[in-house]
């Protein structure tokens, strides 16, 4: 199920969740992807909108649960 919730996610929104689970904080996910502080924290947002999820943690831990990896 949380792989299937995973793979709904535009691929911005994957590379976002990628740096995060690395640990990577939004102005470094920014530097990054190349975008905006604010956009990186729009994708994390998103991401965690469709994974239904509340905070950050939560969603690095259903990422890691749904297999993936940095």
């Amino acid at each position: 199920m949380a792989a299937r919730l995973v793979k709904s996610l535009t691929p911005r929104e994957s590379e976002a969740l990628r740096a995060a689970v690395r640990g990577l904080d939004n102005p470094r996910v920014a530097d990054e992807l190349v975008i905006s502080p604010l956009t990186a924290k729009t994708h994390i947002n998103r991401a965690m909108v469709k994974l239904g999820v509340s905070d950050r943690t939560a969603l690095v831990s259903l990422a890691y649960h749904a297999g993936v990896r940095p």
